[in-house]
């Protein structure tokens, strides 16, 4: 059987997460990432690089993370019970950047690799990942460049593989107790261990590195836009679908608090600042209700033209 190479692994992801640091440092203009390495008792450790207060993001971070333990948590177990007794490593980039002006959206993105073995045993591996886009105020120019560069990243994969990974990313990023999408969605995969190592890591990289394609552009035609008060608050209100979906339902958030990960680290995507509205409705023909009639519906903007 293939043996996966950790090592090749780790090194990709701690160039990109430099890639994504640097060049999300020149879009802002002024605000940089202030790193903070940290050692996990249990086994490993990353660096948290954190960018508050600039000049477009509010707050944002990119962190790597390679920890590694003798048993698995129960978060992993429930759904995989063959990794029961295994030791494991998790290693992998995660990022979410919260934008001041509500004309921009909040992203997410991660790219991930685990190993789970066993002596006498063949290992267990897989990798993850995907990105997604959370816009206060729709635009389709951005949803459609969204996903056409997402389309984009999966294309030299097989032409069922972006419809794929955008319906998973569809169905996860989704807050049942509301009844609503997170956002427009993008591409989420799991579990992907097909095809061999060097393929599946391809993929991952593939992924990783269209990210940045994928939401640069639009930060640069909306982060200058001039909103309102009532536009910044409808903002904050939006955000708390964020913090509501990390909370309750993120798988990564779940393993990482479970597997003694570092509570600051795991917790930099929520948002600075965030509000709650009793029993909010948006006023008809308003781009408030745009965003629940339009954009917070799934389809096909891969294929659309503006």
């Amino acid at each position: 059987m293939e043996t996966p190479d950790t090592e090749v692994v780790k090194h990709y992801l701690l160039g990109l997460q430099d890639k994504i640091c640097n060049e999300l440092e020149q879009e802002d203009g002024s605000g940089q990432f202030l790193e903070d390495s940290w050692v996990r008792e249990e086994g490993g450790g990353g660096r948290s690089r954190v960018l508050s207060n600039g000049n477009t993001f509010e707050q944002g971070g990119v962190n790597f993370s390679h920890v590694m333990g003798e048993s698995m948590p129960k978060s992993a177990t429930a759904h995989r019970p063959e990794l029961a007794g295994r030791r494991f490593e998790a290693m992998g980039v995660s990022l979410v950047m919260h934008p001041s002006n509500p004309n921009a959206p909040t992203s997410h993105a991660n790219v991930r690799f685990f190993i789970a073995e066993k002596d006498g045993e063949d290992p267990i591996w897989w990798f993850g990942g995907g990105f997604d886009l959370t816009p206060y105020y729709g635009f389709k120019e951005d949803a459609i460049h969204w996903h056409q560069t997402a389309r984009k990243a999966c294309s030299s994969f097989g032409d069922e593989v972006y419809p794929r990974y955008k319906k998973w990313c569809d169905d996860y990023f989704f807050l049942k107790h509301r009844n609503e999408p997170r956002g427009i969605g993008g591409l989420f995969f799991d579990d992907l261990n097909e095809g061999g190592f060097e393929q599946c890591f391809a993929f991952m990289r593939s992924i990783g590195d269209h990210f940045l394609a994928a939401y640069r552009p639009i930060i640069a035609r909306r982060k200058d836009i001039p909103f309102t008060d009532a536009q910044r608050q409808f903002q904050l209100y939006r955000r708390g679908r964020y913090v509501e979906f990390n909370l309750v339902y993120d798988r990564g958030t779940l393993f990482g608090l479970q597997t003694g990960g570092r509570t600051e680290s795991i917790l930099m995507s929520l948002p600075p600042l965030v509000r709650w509205q009793y029993n909010y409705q948006p006023e008809a023909g308003t781009r408030e209700a745009e965003l629940y009639e339009t954009f917070l519906k799934p389809q096909d903007w891969a294929d659309q033209t503006c």
